[in-house]
């Protein structure tokens, strides 16, 4: 790296920890969300409402701990179960 300082070289390792925290939840958000998506896209309302049970946590822990915004969370939480609410079944 092109840290020069010891404060700038422990910024930048710690830096590098959270940017990899925050990959991993944003990835663990976004594959809990494309689960529920796509029990409603097969039409399964069981599997889409436990899905949703499983992203709606995720999603506000990412708000939580500043990976998402909180409303983006909000936002996402309400779309989701307006979808599962409107399906068939």
């Amino acid at each position: 790296s092109m840290a020069n300082t010891s404060s700038a070289k422990k910024a930048a390792r710690v830096s590098a920890r959270k940017a990899a925290i925050n990959k991993n939840r944003t990835s663990l958000i976004r594959t809990t969300v494309r689960k529920v998506e796509e029990a409603i896209t097969a039409g399964k309302k069981a599997d889409a409402e436990a899905a949703l049970k499983v992203a709606q946590p995720q999603l506000a822990r990412g708000a939580q701990k500043g990976v998402l915004h909180k409303n983006t969370a909000s936002r996402k939480v309400s779309r989701l179960t307006a979808r599962v609410r409107a399906m068939a079944v």
